[in-house]
């Protein structure tokens, strides 16, 4: 039995944009706000949404030409080098596990729901409590329950399963303009304030120019930056916080070996396009609507950690219901950020399994040792379509979600966090080098400089016209928008830990921030 082509394109758009409306949104969002203000945190995920973008056309153009398993490392195999591909096809494995992990812990996080009832009091919240009785539960309960329940998604017939995802990102998209709607209400009807834009004015404003790097246990500042400086780091420190949320766009690539209309609906130019307009710009309307209802210096938005991501009572989303005074949202909203976990995290795993029998079925990818090869054979086997080993053996890894039973769980999803987003700035860097020779190479081959190589006659170099109406995708200077995104990965890699390197020096942070490299 081989995978079976049974996506249609509004599954592959479903899958591409469910997996992107996660954690990064409902939580980083607020961290975001209260490092850079409103209007910089806006900028920031405009600024890395569009570099993601860019490097999600780069691989959208060659996977449209080239429709093979595992897109994500191959091109890298086929233009840079075959050892460069294999490291970026188990990066890629790997970071979609440590992915998976993440809402999983996450989800953990957000049972713990509890505001303070001081908080609740100097908002003027109408109920003395706000919280779950679940915050009492052993995380390690939500961990098998979520963890069990992602295998058995995943191993839902590839047909079925795009139903299901189809459906479960049309309630996302529907949660992500309630939201809009939500925040615009309340900020029109000056209940709490008569300004539209008291956020972004004074004491406010709408980016700040004082940054604190580094905060002793009790909160209090031990490492601070103002000025222009302060601005800058705060606005970078940003950017790297709200990368974590636009990491992901690529998933589209894995179902090219699954889609059934790719050819005829151009799937992967479509599911490209829209994927990056609509999340950036979701996005960036979430975060500018929310940042109009919470202000910057909000109690429970301050976190000076370097890689901790906390739960749903530091949402901004949650924190807005709050503060307008409006019943029952909190609740609602939470619980919709569990759902919203959980849906991305059967996504990762169905990356995860992809890109493992992707590398299943490349020998070379294996050491020649015969327990090795056994294993990869078995890895490459399906059972209706679906790579049933290489999804265990990948939800088997994600056990390591099990960590979150230690009290330091909020520290610990922050690292894996880091891991993730160094991991896949490397594999999007590296696919752009590949772009770029691919580029050049296939540039060449149109302009019939490899005729002899290649033994092309007139009507096969026809074929390697970019501009010709049978050519399945491209963009105008895609070539800059590949070094546009080379670049900023590239600038991401070397300064994402740099708060790490601030002394007092924390070893387990900078290994967070860089082991990946």
């Amino acid at each position: 039995d081989r995978i079976r082509q049974e996506l249609r394109e509004k599954h592959v758009n479903m899958i591409g944009f469910s997996t992107m409306l996660g954690i990064g949104l409902v939580l980083s969002s607020g961290k975001a706000i209260f490092m850079a203000g409103p209007g910089g945190a806006v900028a920031a995920y405009i600024v890395t949404g569009t570099i993601m973008a860019s490097a999600l056309a780069c691989l959208g153009e060659m996977t449209a030409l080239f429709p093979v398993r595992g897109a994500i490392f191959e091109f890298s195999r086929r233009f840079i080098d075959k050892s460069v591909g294999f490291a970026v096809g188990w990066l890629s494995w790997f970071s979609w596990i440590i992915i998976c992990t993440a809402e999983i812990l996450a989800i953990t996080q957000l049972f713990r729901f509890e505001f303070k009832p001081s908080y609740l009091e100097e908002q003027g919240y109408p109920h003395e409590r706000v919280e779950w009785e679940t915050r009492k539960t052993n995380p390690a309960v939500w961990v098998g329950i979520f963890w069990l329940l992602i295998l058995l998604f995943n191993l839902l017939p590839v047909r079925q399963y795009g139903r299901v995802e189809y459906f479960f990102g049309v309630l996302k998209m529907i949660f992500a303009v309630g939201v809009i709607v939500f925040n615009t209400i309340i900020n029109a009807r000056e209940l709490v304030h008569k300004a539209r834009f008291w956020t972004w004015e004074y004491p406010y404003r709408s980016s700040k120019s004082k940054f604190v790097a580094i905060a002793n246990p009790d909160g209090s500042p031990r490492v601070t930056y103002t000025g222009s400086l302060g601005g800058l780091a705060a606005f970078w420190s940003t950017m790297t916080v709200t990368i974590f949320s636009m990491i992901g766009m690529d998933i589209v690539l894995y179902t090219a070996p699954e889609n059934k209309d790719l050819r005829r609906d151009e799937n992967i130019k479509m599911a490209t396009r829209k994927l990056s307009l609509r999340v950036i710009l979701l996005y960036v309307l979430v975060v500018f609507t929310v940042g109009l209802n919470v202000p910057s210096d909000d109690d429970n938005l301050r976190d000076f950690s370097l890689l901790g991501v906390s739960g749903g009572q530091n949402s901004a989303l949650i924190i807005a219901s709050i503060r307008e005074r409006v019943k029952a949202i909190p609740h609602l909203f939470n619980a919709f950020f569990i759902f919203m976990a959980f849906s991305c995290g059967i996504n990762c795993l169905y990356a995860s399994s992809r890109a493992l029998h992707a590398l299943a079925s490349i020998k070379d990818v294996w050491p020649d040792a015969e327990i090795f090869q056994r294993m990869r054979a078995r890895l490459e086997r399906t059972r209706m379509g679906v790579p049933m080993n290489a999804v265990l053996a990948s939800w088997t890894i994600v056990s390591l979600s099990f960590l979150s039973v230690r009290s330091s769980q909020a520290q610990i999803l922050g690292r894996m966090a880091s891991v993730a987003v160094v991991s896949n700035l490397l594999v999007y860097g590296l696919n752009c080098v590949a772009y770029l020779i691919f580029y050049r190479q296939i540039n060449a081959a149109a302009r019939g400089d490899l005729d002899d190589e290649l033994n092309l006659t007139p009507e096969t170099r026809s074929h390697y016209d970019r501009d010709a109406p049978r050519y399945p995708y491209h963009t105008h200077f895609q070539w800059l928008r590949a070094v546009f995104a080379l670049v900023g990965c590239f600038v991401f890699l070397l300064f994402h830990g740099w708060r790490t390197l601030i002394p007092p020096i924390s070893a387990d942070d900078f290994v967070a921030s860089y082991i990946a490299i």
